[in-house]
């Protein structure tokens, strides 16, 4: 008679036995996923309207405030698509990290019963938000149609600065999905860190007006060279500058994705309990 084997799996495995969990749990992330998108248009009565109605809001109200009230500078760009183009990053990592914040808890149940890398939960919060991203990315297109925009070869850079924003919002979202879950009043803190994020980033302005001796004070701010670069791969304008918001942009978003990552990991084991 064979003997019986047990293989108990836990969250505690080796880092190496980790990633390869990841991977054998990738149905479950898309399944995950694609739930949360379904589920998330299905409850709302005006559907994929919404992930339009809030940047075309939000662009109409800073064109009013920003150039017909304060009139700065638009670059030599419609002031509404140059609002339209930093809000796509900008709505997409603000969605982003305020569900991957709340993603854990929203999975206590989940959580609970069965072990998988809890790793997939933020992160697919992460991709769902993406989905709006890609339904607002056709209506600038359509604005660059009426306003007679024509993009040149710098649209192919897009995807790459689309991968930034990712990089950024996913390690932003390890960070304050593990935190919101050791620490329960961060949940309470991340509603202001996105309304201050928003004025601390050139999605009303052009980054051209911030003087040059506090260029690298404004540039810690992982979402101005991500900004930038968006209009300057879609609408042509300035590129981003490699000392100051583009190069710390992609070294925040490389610290921000291992130490999250790090962080989260060493939380991992007890997020059961602390749930």
């Amino acid at each position: 008679m064979s003997a019986t084997r047990e293989i108990v799996i836990t969250p505690g495995r080796a880092m190496s036995n980790y990633w390869l969990d990841l991977w054998r749990y990738r149905e479950l992330f898309y399944f995950m996923a694609w739930r949360d998108i379904l589920l998330r248009y299905k409850r709302m009565s005006i559907g994929f309207a919404w992930a339009v109605i809030r940047p075309v809001l939000t662009m109409l109200i800073f064109t009013l405030v920003f150039s017909r009230i304060a009139k700065l500078p638009s670059g030599g760009v419609p002031y509404p698509l140059l609002i339209y183009t930093a809000m796509l990053p900008w709505q997409f990592f603000a969605t982003a990290f305020t569900d991957a914040g709340n993603s854990l808890t929203n999975k206590e149940s989940i959580i609970a019963k069965v072990y998988f890398p809890r790793l997939i939960v933020p992160a697919s919060a992460v991709i769902v938000s993406f989905a709006d991203f890609v339904v607002a990315l056709v209506v600038l297109a359509g604005l660059m149609v009426w306003y007679g925009i024509v993009p040149d070869l710098r649209l192919c850079a897009l995807p790459a600065f689309a991968l930034l924003v990712v990089l950024v919002a996913l390690g932003a979202g390890l960070w304050i999905s593990a935190l919101s879950v050791k620490y329960k009043d961060f949940r309470y803190i991340i509603p202001f860190a996105v309304q201050l994020g928003l004025y601390i980033s050139p999605v009303g302005f052009n980054s051209t007006v911030v003087p040059e001796t506090w260029r690298w004070v404004f540039a810690l701010n992982p979402m101005v060279g991500v900004i930038d670069g968006f209009r300057w791969s879609v609408l042509g304008m300035e590129p981003p500058d490699l000392r100051y918001s583009l190069g710390v942009s992609l070294a925040l978003a490389l610290f921000l994705l291992v130490s999250g990552t790090a962080y989260f990991r060493r939380l991992e084991r007890s997020i059961a309990e602390l749930l």
